[in-house]
C-alpha cells in the first residue's frame, strides 16, 4: 500500500471519488486475505440455461420458412466470396433461403419469396430472368444486388430501375466509406477502408433513390442505395467488399427490403484480461522504467491495476480475468505447483469485488496441441506429449484456480494467444464440463481457433473476441462498428503485458496507451450507452439464447405481432421501421437507437407493437 500511495502523489490527479473508490477495495481485498477470508462467488450458473431448455441451433432453425431467395453463380469467384458471407450473415439474422446457383439451376418462381438477393456482379448467366426479377419488383417485391452490376448489355437493362442514370466502365478506389447518421449505429462519420482498392462502380443516381452510405464523405460514389420502382424496391450495395469485418452492413442493407425488418441481437460487451492474474511477467521491462522508473511488479500493482479499476468505475465495465499458473515451457506433463499465491489472490479477489468474474486460460502459456501442430517460425511454443499430458495441465490450473478461489464457479475457456488444437477442443469437451464456453478469435490468423457467435454441436458456447489491445487500428475500428450492426456486440481482450511489448504499442508507453484505450470506450458507449456490460460467463448465456432464438413476424391492421420460438427469459431483437413510428409496446420495450432503428427487449415469446 505505500507503494501505492507515493506513486499516485508522483502522477495527475485522476478525480478524488475514484481514487478514494479504489482505495476502499484495495482495503476492503487485503483485510479480507489477511483475515483469512476469500471472495466466494454465486455457486450457481445462472448466466447458463438449464439442460432440458437447450436446443441445437440446427435444430431451432429448421423450420425456418425460405422467405428469401438467393441467386449466385459458382462459377463467378467473386459470387462465391460474397455468398460465403451471406450463409452466415442470412444464419445469423434467422432468415430462411432457397439458393438459386445459376451453375446447375433455373430460376424458381419469385413470388413464393418475400425477397430476393442478387450475389452476381455478371448478369450474363441471368439472361431474361433479369426482366423477370424486374417485373417482380414492379408488382411488389424486394429486391438486393449486392454486388453492383459491371457495364455490360445485361446490366444496362436493369440499370435505370436500380436508379441508375449513368455509370462508368471503371470502378473506383475506396479508401473510406462513410455513413449516414440515421442508417446505422455509430453513423455520421467516415471509417476508414484498410487495403482499400477499385472495388465501387462509378454512378450517377436519380434523385429519387435513396442514399446511405457513400465513399470517403456525403456527395462521394455512392455506395449503399435504395429505389422504388413500382409498387416495391430495389437495393444496391457498391461495396465490393466481402469479409466478416463488414457483415454488419450487409445486414442493414437487407433490414432496408421489408416494410419492417428484424432480426435477433445479443446485445452486450465483453472485456477481458489475458493472462491476469498471473505470475509477474518476465518480459521487457524498459518501456515502464523509462517512463515510471519502477520495477514491473510495482507498475502492475501501483499503476496499471489502479488505472484499469479507473476506467472500470467509469465505464461500468466487468472484467473477466483469466488466469495462467505459470510461465513455464515444460509440456510432457509433469506439473510443477504455484507456490507465490499472495499475488493471484490480490489481484484476483479485486476482479471479483470489482463485480468482475475469473476463467482459465492455461496452467502455463503452451496451447493444447499435440506433435502434428506446426507452429513453424510465427509461434514460440512447444507442442504437448500426448493428451495425457494436456489433461493433467488442465486439471492442475482447475485445482490451483478452486484453491485460491474457493466457492468461485469458473467456466470460460481462453487459448493462450487464441490457439486451440481440434484435439484440445475435444478433450476440453469432453473431460472438462464445468467449461461451458469458448473464447478465442472472430478472424482467421496464424494457427488461431476461429469462431463465430453460436452453439456448437456439441453444446460448447462459442464467444470469438472481436478486437485487443489498447490502440485500435482502423480495421478494428470498422470491426467494432460493423458489430454493433450486424449482431449489436462487442468483445474484447487486453494483455497486461502489451506495455513490453513494442509490436503491442510499448514504444507508446502505458500513459499514451490508457489514454487511447479510454478514448476508445468513451467513443463506443457513447454511440451505444446502455448496451449491457457483462462477464464472460455471462456473454456465453446471451450468445445461447441468441443463438436457438427465431422469430416469427405476422403484420396485424395495427402494427407487428412477433412470436418467438426457444424464448427464455429475455431476448433482443433488431428492429427497422422502413414505414411508420412505433406506438404501445406488449411483451417488452423499445429502445430507439438511430434513425427508424430500435433495439426491443422481449421480455415474453408474444410481443405485439403497434405501428
Amino acid at each position: 500500500m505505500d507503494r501505492f500511495i507515493k506513486s499516485m502523489k508522483a502522477f495527475p490527479f485522476k478525480g478524488m471519488l475514484v481514487i478514494w473508490g479504489i482505495f476502499m477495495l484495495m482495503g476492503a481485498v487485503l483485510f479480507a486475505e489477511r483475515s483469512g477470508i476469500h471472495y466466494e462467488g454465486s455457486k450457481s450458473q445462472s448466466a447458463y440455461l438449464s439442460e432440458n431448455q437447450i436446443v441445437t441451433e440446427k435444430e431451432a432453425v429448421k423450420e425456418l420458412k425460405k422467405t428469401c431467395l438467393v441467386i449466385m453463380d459458382s462459377q463467378q469467384e467473386s459470387s462465391q466470396l460474397a455468398w460465403e458471407q451471406f450463409e452466415r450473415i442470412f444464419q445469423d439474422m434467422k432468415v430462411g433461403t432457397d439458393v438459386a446457383d445459376l451453375k446447375t439451376d433455373t430460376l424458381p418462381n419469385l413470388d413464393s419469396y418475400e425477397t430476393v438477393v442478387v450475389l452476381m456482379s455478371d448478369l450474363e448467366p441471368l439472361k431474361e430472368g433479369i426482366i423477370e426479377i424486374s417485373n417482380w419488383v414492379k408488382s411488389g417485391g424486394s429486391a438486393m444486388f449486392a454486388m453492383a452490376p459491371q457495364k455490360d448489355t445485361y446490366a444496362s437493362l436493369i440499370e435505370q430501375k436500380l436508379g441508375i442514370i449513368s455509370s462508368g466502365y471503371e470502378n473506383s478506389f475506396v479508401d473510406s466509406i462513410y455513413f449516414d447518421s440515421d442508417f446505422l449505429i455509430g453513423g455520421g462519420k467516415s471509417y476508414a477502408i484498410t487495403d482499400g482498392f477499385d472495388s465501387a462502380r462509378q454512378v450517377e443516381l436519380s434523385e429519387k433513390a435513396q442514399v446511405y452510405a457513400w465513399a470517403k464523405e456525403p456527395g462521394g460514389i455512392p455506395l449503399i442505395w435504395e429505389n422504388t420502382y413500382g409498387d416495391g424496391k430495389f437495393v444496391v450495395d457498391n461495396l465490393g467488399l466481402y469479409e466478416k469485418a463488414v457483415r454488419g452492413f450487409y445486414a442493414a442493407s437487407y433490414s432496408l427490403l421489408t416494410d419492417i425488418g428484424v432480426y435477433p441481437v445479443i446485445n452486450g460487451s465483453t472485456f477481458y484480461l489475458d493472462d491476469f492474474p498471473s505470475p509477474v511477467p518476465s518480459g521487457d521491462g524498459t518501456y515502464v522504467k523509462r517512463d515510471y522508473g519502477t520495477s514491473i511488479q510495482e507498475f502492475y500493482s501501483n499503476i496499471w491495476w489502479p488505472d484499469m479499476l479507473n476506467l472500470a468505475s467509469k465505464y461500468g465495465l466487468k472484467y473477466t480475468g483469466v488466469m495462467i499458473e505459470n510461465y513455464e515451457d515444460k509440456t510432457d506433463g509433469e506439473i510443477t505447483k504455484q507456490t507465490d499465491n499472495e499475488r493471484f489472490q490480490y489481484f484476483g479477489n479485486m476482479v471479483l469485488h470489482q463485480g468482475g468474474e475469473l476463467g482459465y486460460h492455461g496452467y502455463n502459456h503452451q496451447p493444447l496441441c499435440l506433435g502434428d501442430t506446426d507452429y513453424g517460425d510465427v509461434l514460440p511454443y512447444k507442442t504437448w506429449k500426448n493428451e495425457k499430458a494436456m489433461e493433467s495441465a488442465m486439471s492442475e490450473l482447475m485445482r490451483f484456480g478452486k484453491k485460491m478461489f474457493p466457492g468461485t464457479q469458473m467456466s470460460v475457456y481462453v487459448p493462450p494467444s487464441n490457439v486451440l488444437s481440434e484435439q484440445g477442443r475435444k478433450m476440453l469437451a469432453q473431460k472438462f464440463p464445468q467449461i461451458k464456453t469458448i473464447a478465442s478469435n472472430y478472424f482467421a490468423g496464424e494457427c488461431a481457433y476461429t469462431q463465430e457467435f453460436e452453439v456448437a454441436d456439441d453444446g460448447m458456447i462459442e464467444q470469438p473476441r472481436i478486437v485487443s489491445g489498447a490502440s485500435w487500428d482502423a480495421y478494428s475500428k470498422l470491426t467494432v462498428f460493423s458489430e454493433l450492426n450486424m449482431h449489436y456486440v462487442t468483445t474484447h481482450f487486453l494483455h497486461p503485458d502489451d506495455v513490453m511489448d513494442e509490436d503491442r504499442g510499448a514504444k507508446l508507453g502505458w500513459s499514451k496507451l490508457y489514454k487511447d484505450f479510454q478514448n476508445e470506450i468513451e467513443s463506443l458507449y457513447k454511440v451505444v450507452p446502455n448496451i449491457r456490460r457483462l462477464t464472460g460467463s455471462e456473454m456465453a448465456g446471451a450468445v445461447q439464447r441468441y443463438a436457438i432464438l427465431t422469430i416469427n413476424q405476422n403484420r396485424t391492421d395495427t402494427g407487428l405481432e412477433l412470436e418467438l420460438g426457444n424464448f427464455h427469459n429475455q431476448a433482443y431483437v433488431m428492429i427497422r421501421l422502413n414505414e411508420g413510428e412505433p406506438g404501445k409496446v406488449k411483451g417488452g420495450k423499445l429502445e430507439h437507437l438511430t434513425g427508424n432503428l430500435y433495439l426491443l427487449e422481449a421480455t415474453s415469446a408474444k410481443v405485439s407493437i403497434e405501428v
